[in-house]
């Protein structure tokens, strides 16, 4: 049994804190938050590789990136 979602119907949601500029911004694939999976992509690259998580460890991700616990520079 495969634990990858399909994800060739998803439909993709832009972050909020995305720019019209195209710049730096990812995707993510809401239907399947309902599953416990939390797919994301490179904006710029809609053909490309999407990655899954699980909705614990994207919660995890995102707390520690608005803690600063990632740096930029």
């Amino acid at each position: 049994m495969s634990t990858t979602p399909d994800l060739s119907r998803a439909q993709w949601v832009k972050s909020s804190y995305s720019n019209s500029n195209g710049g730096a911004c990812i995707e993510w694939a809401p239907g399947f938050a309902a599953a416990g999976a939390v797919p994301v992509r490179d904006s710029k690259d809609p053909d490309g590789p999407a990655l899954t998580f699980t909705a614990e460890a994207w919660r995890a991700f995102v707390a520690d990136v608005k803690t600063g616990a990632f740096p930029t520079a």
